[in-house]
């Protein structure tokens, strides 16, 4: 299993993204106990996915500019491969 050293700044951001998505799903939670309308849930669901996505985004951009150029100065190339996989996951 590979490892990424972040740096602080980086870990802190991505920290603090899962901290709210963490209580954006708390609050999906509430929602369903206190029978809020499905409407409402459902948008909630869409904040959730969003902001889920805006840290996949994050997290994407730092291993292209970090992991992947690091591995290709070193003359790896399979990180190519690496990236198109996970393009193709997101599909």
């Amino acid at each position: 299993m590979e490892h990424t050293k972040r740096s602080q700044a980086n870990k802190e951001a991505i920290l603090t993204r899962l901290n709210r998505i963490s209580g954006q799903i708390e609050g999906l939670k509430n929602m369903v106990n206190e029978d809020r309308y499905c409407n409402d849930i459902l948008i909630q669901i869409r904040a959730v996915r969003n902001s889920l996505k805006s840290l996949a985004n994050l997290i994407l951009n730092d291993h292209l500019h970090h992991c992947v150029v690091d591995k290709i100065q070193k003359g790896d190339l399979t990180v190519l491969d690496e990236i198109s996989e996970l393009l193709r996951r997101e599909e």
